[in-house]
């Protein structure tokens, strides 16, 4: 490694950064499961309006593509649909 302050500074926002990043991808999964593994439609919508915004304020901070949220969302949508 450098000996340069700037380079340690870097790796120490990298870090920060990585370990913030990985704490909202793993709420979102959570959540995913979670509306997956209702039984019923009607407990599955409320959370499933819960994983949305979530969803949406990850790829907001640009912790996941705005697409890959998209994606994530319809499969989540579509999930739903099949419900009875």
């Amino acid at each position: 490694m450098s000996k340069k302050g700037s380079v340690a500074k870097r790796l120490r926002q990298a870090e920060k950064a990585r370990v913030r990043n990985k704490h909202y991808k793993s709420l979102m999964k959570t959540m995913i499961k979670k509306v997956k593994a209702a039984p019923s439609k009607a407990e599955a919508e409320p959370l499933f309006q819960k994983t949305v915004s979530t969803i949406d304020s990850i790829a907001g901070k640009g912790i996941i593509h705005k697409n890959s949220a998209a994606n994530k969302k319809s499969r989540l949508a579509a999930h739903i649909a099949k419900l009875s």
